[in-house]
Formats: C-alpha cells, sequence, structure tokens
C-alpha cells in the first residue's frame, strides 16, 4: 500500500469553480486519514514478527558463531524481502543473570565436556571470555548487519564481559528487576586495551556515557554524576572528577561507584539516564514496546547435539507413579552426557496436584536440560494436559486429544489453588495462561483477541483484559506506551478498545492436534517416537527411564486393549473347571496367575490399590465357600459376586461416583469387564459338563455311574425296597450325609442340594449301595 503523501501529487488543483477547489481539499483531506485509521501506514501486509535469541551465560565460542549465523541468516532474509517483516527484522537478544563467579556453571559441548580449559582461573571459571564478547559486540553494532535491528534486553543482573553487548545494540530494553555493571569482575588486573575496546564498542551507539563506561570496566575509577557551576550537568569519572573538585567547579554531586567499588546500574538508573528505552519485564511487553505482534523465541545452544532420555507417562496420574517419574528424571540431571528429555503422553489424568508438580518439574528443569520435548500418543486428558503442555516443543500424533474430561474431576476451585504452578508453566512455554487454564476448567471463557494496531493475536478472558486495562491500576504500574506484566498476564495499552474481542474457544471436550496448533498449544504433529525425537535434535529415539525392564513390559501390556478383560474371562474360567473338579491342580494355579496378573497391571496404571484387591479377594473367598463348604446359593455366593464386581470395576477406575462424562464412560466399561469375567465362570461351568467328562486327563478325578443291574453275589445290601419311600434326614446332606426310613438309618446323598437335618426326604434312585434322595416340601 503506497504511502497518501505519494498519492497526493498525483492531483492538480488547478481550474474549477471556487466550490471545486474545497471539495477537492476535502476529498484529500479524507484520503490522508484513511491509511492512518485502518492501519495503512504500516508497510506490512502482515503482522510484524520479532526473533527473540537467548544469549546463554557464559558465552562460548560455539555460542558465538551460532548466534551470529542466525543474525546473519536475518539480514540475508531481510535483504531479499522474504523476512519475518517487510523493513528491517528484529532480533532481541535476551540476557539473563550472570553465572557466580564463585560457584562456576560450565556450559555442555555436544560431546558432554565442559567447554572451558583446565587452565582457566578459577574466579574466571563462570564468565565469559573477553574474545568471545567482543566478536559478537563487534559484529552486532557492524554496519554488515544493518538489515537487522538488535534490540538487547537485559532480564537478569549482567556483569562481567557479558555488559559489552548492550553497549553494542542499537536498543536497550531492562527488566525491573535487572542491573548492569562490574565488566571487570573476572579480570585480576585493571587492563587499558579492554577498557579502549569498551570505549569503541560504546561509541558506536552511544547509549551509555563514556565515563560511565569507565567506570563499569575499571572498578578502581571513582564515578560521580556532578552539577558545575556553569549549570551544567554531566559524570566524571577518575582524575576528571578529581581535578573539577580541585578547580572548584563542583556545586553538588552524587557518587555513583567510591573508588574500588564495582559500578552497577539498575534498572530505574539506565532509564534515567536515557540509555534503556523501557522497562519491561515479559515477551509480551517486549513485542509490543517494539510494535510486533510475537516474538519467536529461539536458544542459542539449540543447534547442539542432543542426548536424550524418553520417559512414558501412561495411566493414571497417582502420587507413586508421580513421585516414580521425578525421581527418574532427577536422576538424569546428574548425569554428564544427558541434555534432553522426551516425553511420551498418553494419560486421562488422575490428580491435578500431582499433575501440577510434574508440570512444574518439566517446565523449569534447570541449567542442565536444555529442551524438555513431549509428543501425546493417544490422549492428555483432564490433569494430564497440563504435563503435555509443560513441554516445549509439543508433538502431537494425529489422532491424538489433549484436554477435555478426565479421570480426576477438577473444580475451579481446585484449578485456583494450583494458580501458581499454571502460571510457571505458561511462562515457561510462553503459551497462553488462559488457554491453560480453560483446559483445565470448562467453566471459564477464553476468547480470540487481536490487537487493532499491531495484528497480534492473544488468548485470554474478558476479565483478563479488563484487569489489565483498567485505569485503576496500581500507580506504581508502568505508563501505557511501556507495558509490563501482571500476575495474569501480559499487560497492554491503557485502552482496552485497541483489543478486539473475537470468536470464544470451545475447550470443554479437549482438543485434536489441528485445533491445539491453531491455538500455539502445540509445535506440530508427529506420528511416531521416531519423528517426535528427530524434532527436538535427537538422532534416534534415547533409551526409556524406569525402574525395572519388567516393570516397562508390564506397563506395555497393560495398555493392550482387552487385556484385562481376557484375563478375568480366563481367570474365572479356570476356577469354574477347578471347583467343578476338585483335585484337578492346573485351573486353579491358572486362575491364580491371572487374577494376579490383573491386579498387577491395574496397580502398575495407578488405579488399583489395597482396598480394591482387599474386595477382590474377599470375593473369592466367598465364592469358594459357597463351593467348597457350604454348597448351594446362599448368601456367601451372592455376597461373593457382589464384591468380586466391585472390585474388578473399582481397579479399572480411580473414583468411586463418576462425576463427569469421562467417568461415566470409565463406570460402563468397568461394569463391562466384570460382567465378562462372570460370563468366563459361567463359560468354563457349561466346558466342564460338556467335555470334562470324556477328557483322558479326568478319567481318575470322578467315580463311573454303577450299572443298573449288578450280579446279585455284588451287592452287600439291598436297598432297591426304599425306592419311593420318604424318610428323615438325621443329619445336614452336603451333599451326603445319612437318612432314616422307618427304623433304619443308611448312608444317601442329596441330588446336589443342601438338606438339613430332620427335613423330609424321598429316594429318587437306588444304583446299588448309593441312595439318591430329594428333599420333600
Amino acid at each position: 500500500m503506497k504511502d497518501h503523501r505519494f498519492i497526493l501529487r498525483g492531483f492538480r488543483l488547478r481550474g474549477g469553480s471556487v466550490w471545486e477547489r474545497p471539495l477537492w481539499c476535502l476529498l484529500l483531506g479524507l484520503l490522508g486519514l484513511m491509511p492512518l485509521h485502518f492501519g495503512w501506514g504500516q508497510a506490512a501486509n502482515s503482522p510484524q514478527i520479532g526473533v527473540l535469541i537467548n544469549v546463554p551465560s557464559p558465552l562460548s565460542s560455539r555460542d558465538v558463531d551460532q548466534i551470529l549465523a542466525r543474525l546473519s541468516q536475518l539480514a540475508v532474509a531481510s535483504e531479499r524481502g522474504d523476512a519475518l517483516d517487510s523493513g528491517r527484522t528484529t532480533a532481541v537478544l535476551r540476557l539473563s543473570s550472570t553465572g557466580d563467579g564463585l560457584t562456576p556453571r560450565v556450559s555442555r559441548q555436544s560431546d558432554g565436556n565442559q567447554e572451558r580449559s583446565t587452565d582457566v582461573p578459577p574466579s574466571a571459571a563462570g564468565s565469559t571470555e573477553f574474545e568471545d564478547a567482543l566478536k559478537l559486540a563487534r559484529a552486532i553494532s557492524s554496519s554488515e548487519l544493518n538489515r537487522v535491528r538488535v534490540v538487547a534486553w537485559i532480564d537478569g543482573d549482567v556483569s562481567g564481559h557479558d555488559v559489552l553487548l548492550p553497549l553494542a545494540s542499537e536498543t536497550l530494553l531492562v527488566s525491573a528487576s535487572s542491573s548492569l555493571g562490574d565488566a571487570g569482575r573476572f579480570e585480576a588486573q585493571p587492563d587499558e586495551t579492554i577498557a579502549v575496546l569498551y570505549q569503541s564498542i560504546a561509541r558506536r551507539r552511544a547509549l551509555i556515557p563514556p565515563e560511565l563506561v569507565e567506570g563499569l570496566v575499571d572498578s578502581g575509577q571513582e564515578v560521580a554524576k556532578v552539577n558545575q557551576i556553569d549549570g551544567e550537568s554531566s559524570f566524571l569519572a577518575g582524575e576528571a572528577l578529581q581535578t573539577a573538585r580541585a578547580d572548584g567547579r563542583i556545586v553538588s554531586e552524587t557518587t555513583l561507584a567510591s573508588a574500588g567499588e564495582p559500578l552497577v546500574l539498575d534498572a530505574d538508573q539506565l532509564r534515567q539516564i536515557r540509555a534503556a528505552a523501557a522497562i519491561v519485564d515479559t515477551e509480551e511487553s517486549v513485542a509490543d514496546w517494539l510494535e510486533l505482534a510475537r516474538l519467536q523465541s529461539e536458544d542459542s545452544r539449540s543447534m547442539n547435539q542432543a542426548v536424550g532420555r524418553l520417559i512414558r507417562v501412561t495411566g493414571n496420574i497417582t502420587g507413586s507413579r508421580v513421585r516414580r517419574w521425578q525421581s527418574n528424571l532427577a536422576a538424569t540431571i546428574d548425569s554428564p552426557d544427558v541434555n534432553t528429555w522426551l516425553v511420551a503422553i498418553d494419560s486421562p489424568g488422575g490428580n491435578l496436584t500431582r499433575s501440577a508438580s510434574l508440570a512444574a518439574t518439566l517446565a523449569d528443569p534447570g541449567p542442565v536440560i536444555q529442551a524438555v520435548g513431549g509428543l501425546v500418543t493417544g490422549e492428555a486428558r483432564g490433569d494430564a494436559a497440563l504435563i503435555a503442555l509443560a513441554c516445549q516443543p509439543l508433538l502431537m500424533s494425529p489422532e491424538a486429544t489433549i484436554g477435555g474430561s478426565g479421570a480426576d474431576a477438577m473444580s475451579p476451585a481446585d484449578v485456583q489453588r494450583q494458580s501458581e504452578l499454571i502460571n510457571l508453566v505458561a511462562e515457561s512455554t510462553g503459551r497462553s495462561v488462559a488457554l491453560l487454564r480453560g483446559l483445565l476448567d470448562p467453566s471459564i471463557s477464553v476468547h480470540r483477541y487481536v490487537h487493532r494496531r499491531t495484528g497480534r493475536v492473544r488468548y485470554a478472558t474478558s476479565e483478563q483484559i479488563r484487569q489489565e486495562t483498567s485505569p485503576d491500576r496500581d500507580s506504581d504500574a508502568p505508563p501505557p506506551d511501556n507495558p509490563n506484566a501482571n500476575a495474569e498476564g501480559p499487560a497492554i495499552e491503557s485502552n482496552a478498545s485497541d483489543w478486539q474481542r473475537m470468536e470464544k474457544i470451545e475447550l470443554a471436550a479437549g482438543l485434536n492436534a489441528s485445533q491445539a496448533m491453531e491455538l500455539g498449544l502445540a509445535e506440530g504433529t508427529a506420528p511416531s517416537l521416531q519423528e517426535a525425537s528427530a524434532a527436538i535434535g535427537l538422532p534416534a529415539v534415547p533409551p526409556e527411564l524406569s525402574d525395572r525392564g519388567l516393570v516397562r513390559w508390564v506397563e506395555r501390556l497393560g495398555s493392550q486393549t482387552g487385556l484385562a478383560v481376557t484375563l478375568l474371562v480366563v481367570g474365572f474360567m479356570m476356577l469354574s473347571i477347578e471347583a467343578s473338579a476338585p483335585g484337578l491342580g492346573l485351573p486353579g494355579f491358572i486362575s491364580m496367575v491371572c487374577f494376579a496378573f490383573f491386579f498387577w497391571i491395574k496397580y502398575l496404571a495407578g488405579t488399583a490399590e489395597w482396598a480394591e484387591l482387599l474386595a477382590f479377594g474377599l470375593g473369592l473367598a466367598c465364592i469358594g465357600i459357597e463351593i467348597f463348604v457350604l454348597p448351594g446359593f446362599g448368601i456367601f455366593g451372592v455376597g461373593g459376586l457382589i464384591l468380586t464386581s466391585i472390585g474388578v470395576m473399582l481397579m479399572s477406575q480411580t473414583f468411586v461416583v463418576p462425576q463427569n462424562a469421562y467417568q461415566l464412560g470409565e463406570l460402563t466399561r468397568g461394569l463391562w469387564v466384570a460382567l465378562g469375567g462372570l460370563g468366563g465362570c459361567v463359560l468354563g461351568m457349561i466346558l466342564v459338563r460338556m467335555y470334562l467328562p470324556q477328557a483322558a486327563l479326568a478319567t481318575g478325578l470322578s467315580m463311573g455311574v454303577p450299572e443298573p443291574h449288578l450280579d446279585e453275589s455284588e451287592r452287600l445290601t439291598h436297598y432297591d425296597d426304599l425306592l419311593g419311600q420318604t424318610g428323615e434326614a438325621t443329619t445336614p446332606l452336603r451333599p451326603s450325609g445319612k437318612a432314616k426310613f422307618g427304623e433304619t438309618i443308611v448312608p444317601v446323598v442329596s441330588d446336589a442340594t443342601a438338606i438339613d437335618a430332620g427335613q423330609s426326604i424321598r429316594v429318587i434312585q437306588v444304583l446299588g449301595n448309593r441312595i439318591t434322595v430329594e428333599a420333600v416340601d
């Protein structure tokens, strides 16, 4: 879109009546205001995007080369016209706190060795070498990178030779708690050559007066701000300050650093001397101040060869499982080689408090771990979504789901109690805190907002926008043209109308991969662990972290659909066979193994505890009593079936009463599993009646049926006359016992029913010495 001043040149105001000329002027005035109103004055047709480069401290030679290579790429892209914006590309160098010299911080190379040689003095082991800092400072202040707008953002206490980088930058931004100073802290003696080079770099940008630069380099110089008798206010250091005092030219002075004391300038002082253009505390506020839609974060060490470990977060989230995962992850921090974690997630959640704790570990793993990548292989529901979103980058398989109702029915109060950890995850990963809260609490209404001037897109709640733009904010809050951050998100201009509210983001049912990518919650898709490993810089799928290989094998088996049902069906089937043919042994052993394996799988999945095992075990014991001790169908049989069903269902879930759609579905699946197990029991009984009597293995387990007609010589006693007679059971028949017919007491067997003593009976069959009776009502 051409500037409106060029359009004006095409018009000639000559001729026409006295009324026409004012009309032409009015028309041209309207044309001149239209570009300003609709934002046409901006050269870009699309939102401008900057690059945020996190500069490590201490800097190594490799870090410098990687930063310079990236800046050169940006310069070439801007020269070709395919840069991130249509003008100069903005690169923000983020400088965090310098490592303490007393506790040296050493960066890792691709081979895992320390980058500094052993002849470096201990006091400088955690510092940036002057040659490395000078190389980078010369490059960013040279004309070769004039197509790149280099901005230094001091976000911590910067000292040592890292001070040289802000001096060489085109623009300086600082956070409220940051400071800059003591450039020579790691030098044993002041070096005049270093001081001259500092002054040379500082003069290229003229952000800080030469007198202050002199004090930054040499702690032996006294530095003061003075008011002289001629009314001039300036900074003086060293001999110049002493001379001015001796000549009596100083009316008043403020000492910034005494002799022998390092000069350190805080954020307010840098702002007062106009070295810092603004005080900003978040990436969003930096982007707003620079009028960028967003900052694309990069790490200068991301090109180092990654050595990783894989951890699988599967099944339900429980306290014991989270402690085990955290312990395994902590063990890798002490490893000299591991610098990357890859987290494979397939979980319905289960405990918001534990998930938030694990998410905090992944979001802030410490300086040793350079990257924490995640892959949602199946689902990350409920509180498990917070674990997935703590990974950066986060990849999803094409059919994966993140968010939605899960195994833990979280209330708004539960989510509010975890606000601090949720904010930590959002800040560490650069994701919208409103989207994170919305995935955990569906009652939160999240909308897409577009900045009318910059085109920057953000996702927030109406209350969040209202709080950030309220004119009644704290008096210590930054001015509108220098936004800062608050606890709920990035601060923005005081005028809420600058943000246009768009459509509502539906989060209650969860998000698929494409939706998560569109909202900035996922960085891409990966159908396999191999592709996910390659995406985060790993040469192959890393070794898996776990206590034992056997645990990993059982957990992997437990994730197979239908295995639990198969174990229960086989277990109940073998139990029924053992009950129908006592003494066989093998079916009972198989049943016991199936039940034990079923419980172990559910225990490792986090859904089975000892209460469930107790219910399941008592149920089986009651069924055994009913079969072997008290035959029939009494209280032990009914109670055993109920306890067994309850134990099976509770082993398949982490709740008792369902409170959301996911839990209701889990309850339904658990009920079907229990019914499947009981169906296996019935199937086993049928198989026993159909096939066991003919099996060769079972020929010695049951007595043969006596022939209807026996040789008279083989009979010891004749009981044929008792057929059809009625009598009275003298003992309980379970199923065998004794009965009285007239004055004769004989041994009898019931027809598979329990008969109490004293109950009337009738003889229904006589086979030799075997008398079969039935109860008479």
